[in-house]
């Protein structure tokens, strides 16, 4: 198969990880979506990560209610931070090398996040992990993997989810709901459909980065949407 991108993005959310659990990692649920990503670096397809963190913070936040905004954003980060190194561990064991970058600096426990350094170990092969969102409260995953994306020059930005797409409507809870193939983005944006958070959005439309939304835990879905097949829904200019 000949990929129609060289360089990716893939968003992960937390509760990706979780599988059917009701918070923090599932093992095999990680196993099988390092396969899917696995898959796609060996075909030569340089890949960085921007991982989510609610999967754990999900499991605090009851305690996090009233909480200073920024304080939790931080708790939200660390957890990111967690979820990556999670991922690391699953791609080693996968054959895989990966490299974590964190936005906040830990560095007894991952490296900081330098521009130069990750574009070097995308060009090396290795599979770059983006934690910690971008370092800043107020701002999600979703606008760190716009920003991220943008910054190493990645041709499209993946978002993997738990549908294969994205809805005129909620198709767990209508039926008759229709999936868009393609949209552009000021259609997402005017229609207010969530794909990402309205800032991760303008963002990849100023930078003219597509955004293709599918389901991770369809297998061989990201393989179809690095090779630009009709998988998901694909925002784009």
């Amino acid at each position: 198969m000949q990929p129609k991108y060289k360089r990716i993005l893939l968003k992960l959310s937390g509760e990706a990880l979780m599988g059917g659990d009701a918070y923090g990692i599932n093992r095999r649920t990680i196993e099988g979506i390092v396969a899917e990503v696995a898959a796609v670096a060996r075909l030569g397809v340089e890949t960085g990560v921007v991982i989510g963190g609610g999967n754990i913070f999900r499991g605090v936040a009851p305690g996090a209610a009233g909480m200073d905004r920024a304080t939790a954003d931080y708790m939200g980060m660390l957890a990111t931070v967690m979820n990556a190194l999670a991922l690391q561990d699953a791609m080693r064991h996968a054959g895989v090398v990966a490299r974590v970058q964190s936005a906040l600096n830990i560095e007894q426990v991952v490296e900081p996040y330098i521009r130069g350094k990750a574009i070097r170990y995308l060009e090396e092969g290795k599979i770059v992990i983006f934690a910690a969102g971008t370092g800043n409260p107020f701002f999600t995953t979703d606008t760190a993997a716009a920003l991220r994306g943008s910054e190493i020059g990645a041709e499209i930005v993946i978002k993997a989810t738990k549908v294969d797409g994205v809805y005129t409507a909620d198709p767990m809870r209508d039926p008759a709901a229709k999936r868009y193939q393609r949209l552009s983005f000021d259609e997402a944006i005017g229609r207010h459909l969530k794909v990402m958070d309205a800032t991760a959005l303008t963002l990849c439309r100023d930078q003219k980065l597509p955004v293709n939304v599918f389901n991770i835990f369809k297998p061989g879905a990201l393989m179809r949407v690095v090779a630009g097949e009709d998988e998901g829904t694909l925002v784009h200019i």
